[in-house]
């Protein structure tokens, strides 16, 4: 059975999409942490980050570097955080979050709740810096 990030990249459920090339996938979290909280996955369905064949996993990280480059420019944060937990969808995936504190990063904080407008012109802001 496909993942929903499968079915994100599939088209079957719609997403705020960062970036897309043959191998990966970019798109805003639907439940972000921040403004700009965008997830980077492999469009192969592969279940834990750490089981992704070598190359490809320099080219993700290499790819979550030019996102969160843009994300600086495109959102005001101190930085952009870092995060692979790897157990709410069994479909490898990094979090980058824009962050003003190491405290922004606790899963316990209270998620960010947006609209319809508010994600597409943060998904374009992006976007526009990449």
């Amino acid at each position: 059975m496909a993942t929903i990030f499968t079915k994100i990249v599939k088209g079957e459920i719609p997403s705020y999409k960062i970036f897309e090339d043959e191998h990966f996938y970019a798109f805003l979290d639907i439940n972000p942490m921040a403004k700009g909280h965008t997830l980077v996955i492999p469009k192969k369905e592969v279940d834990y980050l750490f089981d992704i064949d070598d190359e490809m996993l320099k080219e993700m990280i290499v790819l979550s570097k030019k996102i969160a480059k843009a994300i600086e420019k495109a959102i005001e944060c101190n930085r952009v955080g870092v995060m692979v937990v790897g157990l709410e969808v069994p479909h490898a995936h990094i979090h980058l979050i824009p962050i003003q504190s190491e405290g922004d990063m606790n899963l316990s904080n209270k998620r960010v709740e947006l609209s319809k407008e508010e994600f597409g012109k943060i998904a374009n802001d992006i976007v526009r810096y990449l």
